[in-house]
This record gives C-alpha cells, structure tokens and sequence, in this order.
C-alpha cells in the first residue's frame, strides 16, 4: 500500500514538471512585445541652425533729457505737462512767475525807443548840417560836433537794444520749452513750488526712443556685432531690435562688455524691464535632434538610442542651442542614429520599447 502511493506522488510531481515545461515553450512571442512602452522615434540629423545668443537685459531710454529753468527763487505758476504725454520741440512745459520779467522787458522796451528817437533826431541834424557845411553857412567845427552827436545816438540805441534783448532773454527763461519731441519720463515739480535754477524739474526722452541693453561675457562680445538682429518677448509679443554699438571693449573687473540694441517699434516695452533677448549671430551646420528627446537627469542631458532588439541605450550628450522644436548634440550621438522621442522621459537603461506612430504612443 505504501509503495502504490508513492508511485503515485512521483507520478503527479513528474506531470507538473512536464506541464510547467511546456508551458513556457508555449508562451505567445507576443506577450514581451505588448508589455513593451510604445514610443516615437527620430533620427538625429544635421540641420542649418540659427546661431544665437541669449541674455538678458534693461530696455532704457536711448536718450532721456533732464530740463530745468535758468532762474532762481521764482514760483511755478503753470505746469502743463505729465509724466506719459508726448510733446513736440518748443512746446511750453510750465512756466514760473514773470510778472516782474514782463515789467523789466517793457522799460527796456520804452529805453531802446526812445533811444531811436534820438538817434533819429541827431541824423537829421546832421544831415541839414552837411547841407549848410556845403555852403559855407556853418563852421568845420559845427559839424563835426553833429557828427559826434549822431554817433552817440547809435552807440546809445545800440545799448539800448542789448539791455531790450537781454530783458528778453530772462522772460524766456520763465518758460520751460522742449529741446525735442519726445515723451515726458518723469516729472519733480509741482504748481507753486519755488525752484532754483539748475534743479530737474522734468525728464524728457528723446524722440520717445528706446533701446536694450545688456551685458556680455568676453567670449559672446566676440560673437556678436553691430548690425546682429535681436528678438525680445514680452507680454505675448515678439519685439525685434538691430544692434547699433558694441562696447570695444571689456570692463576688467567683470570682464564684460555692454551692447546697444535699438527698438524702433517697442511695442508694451516700457524704460526699466528687465527682458531676456536673443540676438542672432549667423547660420551654421549642427547635429540635432527634436528637444523633446532630450531627457535632464542628475544635471546631465541624456537620449535613449534604440538598437534592433528594440531595446534602449542611454547616452549621455552635450547640448547647445535650441531653435524650432529642435535642440543641437554636440557630442554623444552620431548622425543617423535613432532616439526616442514621445515617451524618453518614462525610460531606464536596458527598458524595451514598441516603435509605434506619433498618435498612438501612450503614456503610461
């Protein structure tokens, strides 16, 4: 009895054997393939890619006018400009007290008329002299005297029209006038405040004209040069600007140099934000592939390669720029060689994948 049920546990063992065997000889080739992570591939290619370099910077003013009065200890009594409103050259800004200006320029007025008149006066004397002298009817001396006279009278009315053109002068510098179009900046004054001559009352940029600024390493100034087309953004919009000035040289402590761009439509761009630019220096050749390939681990950029075995190698690569969905290797990678691209980030080394068309890769 003991030996029949050991035949028969030796029995049923065997046939476990023999089945688990065969079931895995019998298991379809495509179960691996539907546990692999369906991907998108792309072949690294050699493209012609803008070369750019990218920094940030303030958009200022290109030229902004600090204004002020002439005269001293006198009260603002109009002010007819505020801070964002354009003018146009020789247009009044406000204006101080005059009415003592306004007294003075009317003596000197009333001075260089009568002043006239008595140059007036002395010519016609001497005129009638002359004609008298001709005759022998008045002395030599006589009319030299009215002649004398005449030249007194023009020196007199001379003074005169300097002291009227000088009264002038100060009542013009009771009123502020634009140098220049522009746009009104800021504004230090208020109406009846009393101001000393010299002291900013407003600032005023010139043609409204702006332009970026920024600051740039030794080896990007050797990269760039006037002429170079830059590309702002800011609030949603593309703002483009060609530099005009590149410093010629670098500042020795920080061993940068600063470069001009002017912004002849600045758009939402207002003096003081601070904006990152893209200034485009040329075209050249560069491996790239799609920048949604490139994987950031550990701080280092990587792409998954994909082999026959439709299994992935990891690579680590260097990168360099980015333009139009696509991102420069500059080593790590070869030409031609296939990376992945939707479903890169989900991958390890070793992982297998299914190649599959853009719209069917699934994330897991």
């Amino acid at each position: 009895m003991r030996l029949h049920l050991l035949r028969w546990s030796l029995f049923v063992l065997a046939g476990a054997l023999l089945s688990a065997c065969g079931g895995a000889d019998e298991t379809p080739d495509g179960a691996a393939s539907a546990s692999a992570l369906p991907v998108t591939v792309a072949p690294a290619q050699v493209r012609a890619l803008a070369r750019t370099v990218v920094v940030s910077g303030p958009v200022s003013a290109y030229e902004e006018m600090q204004l002020g009065v002439e005269l001293s200890g006198q009260r603002v009594t109009a002010l007819k400009v505020d801070v964002g409103e354009s003018v146009e050259q020789g247009q009044v800004l406000l204006e101080v007290d005059h009415r003592t200006l306004d007294s003075e320029l009317a003596q000197a007025q009333a001075g260089l008329e009568q002043a006239q008149a008595a140059e007036e006066l002395a010519r016609l004397n001497f005129e009638r002299g002359q004609q008298l002298g001709a005759r022998q009817l008045i002395s030599a001396s006589s009319l030299d005297e009215l002649r004398a006279a005449l030249a007194n009278a023009r020196a007199q009315t001379a003074t005169a029209r300097a002291r009227r053109q000088a009264s002038q002068l100060q009542r013009d510098f009771a009123e502020l006038r634009a140098p220049a179009d522009g746009v009104i900046s800021r504004r230090l004054v208020q109406p009846g405040q009393v101001v000393a001559a010299g002291t900013e009352l407003l600032r005023l940029i010139r043609d409204g004209r702006l332009e970026w600024r920024a600051e740039l390493s030794e080896d990007q100034l050797a990269a760039v040069a006037v002429g170079d087309t830059v590309a702002l953004a800011y609030a949603g919009e593309a703002i483009e600007g060609r530099i005009r000035a590149v410093s010629p040289g670098v500042d020795a402590q920080t061993r940068t140099g600063t470069i001009y761009a002017d912004l002849p439509e600045p758009g939402p761009l207002k003096p003081g934000v601070f904006v990152e630019g893209r200034i485009v220096t040329g075209t050249g050749e560069a491996l790239t592939v799609p920048t949604a390939a490139i994987v950031q681990r550990d701080g280092h950029a990587y792409v998954f390669t994909v082999g026959a075995d439709q299994l992935v190698q990891r690579r680590r690569v260097g990168t360099g720029q980015a333009a139009e969905g696509r991102t420069e290797v500059i080593e790590g990678l070869e030409a031609g060689e296939q990376v992945v691209v939707d479903g890169a980030g989900f991958l390890g080394e070793g992982d297998r994948v299914r190649v599959v068309a853009g719209a069917e890769a699934a994330t897991p």
